[in-house]
């Protein structure tokens, strides 16, 4: 049994991913739906939570039928972190996560998400003082290490653990890396096998099918799965692998109606949580992964893209679920 304070996982957690600009509370609703075990919001500047910025203060709203849910937040200055830490209790989740992973220049280079890579010493500082400032559980996710020279994730783990984080999360790659060649998990079964260690390790990093899902948890002995890239447009891979998992059956794919409607959901939440122009705006970013592989799609995948009126959207939606009735997704 996976625990995270008094926060039980079940046997074999589905966990998913921080994705920024994909893991908001309509794309959420729908992993949740679907199976998802514990799920991270978007990750959130501690500065721009500091600074009232609008977008960093949106990204704090979660919802009961979402729990357990874990705020996730990323920054560089210890003062801002522990006042973001504060910030974040407030909106009452279940377990707050700091994000020392994300590879992106923008972040990286100010020595935040996996920058921090470069400063293992600022790193556990950092965590302390995060610890320290709030009662809620503290998770981390991170990487093996900065580059191929510097895998010191299996003296990270120990190090955090000591200070007080309840749980690990570890992509299986370097921030050279980025998201580029396979996701080494020989490490992460090294942190898990580590007699001293005692939190839960989730692994992450190209888990994309219910049979490399049962691979790797075999393979690697971790206590649960991270799952990122391979829910976006595709929320049922989480109920796929439950089912593998539980039956070794493998459930077929959904076919057009429910991915129409799982879509029309999509959009419609997030029209309400976002309004009118973001709503419809950032949901261009997922019909191509809903209907990926279907031949002929190009048309009406640009008019999704292209159409502004929510009426008009859900009206093209309704004409592909018409359309492509009779196509059968392998």
């Amino acid at each position: 049994m996976a625990k995270i304070g008094n926060i039980e996982l079940g046997d074999f957690p589905l966990l998913l991913a921080p994705m920024e600009d994909v893991s908001d509370p309509p794309f959420r609703a729908l992993c949740k739906k679907h199976g998802a075990d514990l799920m991270y919001t978007e990750f959130i500047s501690s500065e721009g939570l500091i600074r009232d910025a609008a977008k960093s203060v949106q990204k704090l709203d979660i919802y009961e039928y979402e729990r357990p849910i874990g705020i996730q937040i990323f920054g560089s200055e210890m003062e801002s972190m522990m006042q973001s830490a504060e910030i974040v209790e407030q909106t009452n989740p279940d377990i707050l996560d700091i994000n020392y992973g994300c590879p992106v220049k923008k972040v990286a280079c100010k020595g935040a998400g996996a920058g921090i890579l470069q400063d293992i010493p600022k790193m556990v500082g950092l965590t302390e003082a995060v610890v320290k400032s709030t009662n809620l559980p503290v998770t981390v996710k991170t990487r093996l290490g900065w580059s191929d020279s510097t895998k010191y994730i299996v003296e990270v783990a120990e190090r955090l653990q000591d200070i007080g984080i309840q749980a690990i999360s570890i992509h299986g790659r370097t921030r050279q890396q980025m998201y580029k060649g396979e996701a080494d998990w020989s490490l992460i079964k090294e942190v898990k096998e580590n007699p001293r260690i005692h939190i839960p390790v989730f692994g992450n990093g190209d888990i994309d099918t219910p049979q490399k899902a049962l691979e790797y948890k075999n393979r690697y002995g971790v206590d649960g799965v991270m799952i990122g890239r391979a829910s976006i447009g595709y929320p049922w891979i989480f109920r796929e692998i439950k089912h593998f998992l539980a039956t070794g059956e493998t459930l077929p794919p959904p076919q057009m109606s429910e991915r129409v409607d799982a879509a029309l959901d999509h959009l419609n939440m997030g029209l309400e949580w976002k309004g009118q122009r973001l709503g419809i705006v950032e949901m261009r970013r997922h019909y191509a992964n809903y209907f990926r592989g279907i031949p002929n799609f190009k048309s009406h995948r640009i008019r999704l893209v292209t159409e502004e009126n929510p009426e008009n959207v859900r009206a093209i939606l309704q004409e592909i679920k018409e359309t492509f009735s009779e196509y059968v997704f392998a």
